[in-house]
């Protein structure tokens, strides 16, 4: 990955497209934004890919994300805490957890800050009628 000074932070192009990046929101992502969505989205996504092949079906999967810092260490981030809504019908709330555990065992941006940033998941199921 290559990135490029601008006048108000950084870009890079990617596969997807370009990315803009910023300490300042109105000219790009900022960083620890960035690393946020990187720990959702991969816990998201792998543990998507896991029901599938379980093959339990839901019907919409949300993830809030919320981040604690530090403001007496440059901001660090400290913890980050994934709160998971699951829609769907007939799920079972142990083994919705059981493979988020199996999910965080799989995703490497999680296993790449494990050490240093606490990752909190609660899961709330949401039954439908039909």
């Amino acid at each position: 990955m290559e990135l490029y000074l601008k006048e108000n932070g950084l870009r890079t192009s990617l596969e997807y497209g370009e990315l803009e990046i910023s300490g300042d929101e109105t000219y790009g992502f900022r960083p620890y934004q960035l690393m946020i969505a990187s720990i959702a989205g991969c816990s998201g996504s792998v543990f998507r890919k896991i029901l599938a092949k379980q093959r339990i079906e839901v019907e919409d999967i949300q993830i809030t994300a919320e981040a604690t810092r530090n403001p007496d260490e440059a901001n660090r981030i400290e913890k980050i805490t994934l709160y998971f809504i699951i829609k769907g019908h007939h799920l079972d709330p142990e083994k919705m957890y059981k493979n988020l555990a199996i999910a965080r065992k799989n995703c490497s941006m999680v296993r790449s800050v494990e050490n240093s940033i606490e990752i909190e998941e609660t899961v709330k199921t949401i039954e439908l009628s039909r």
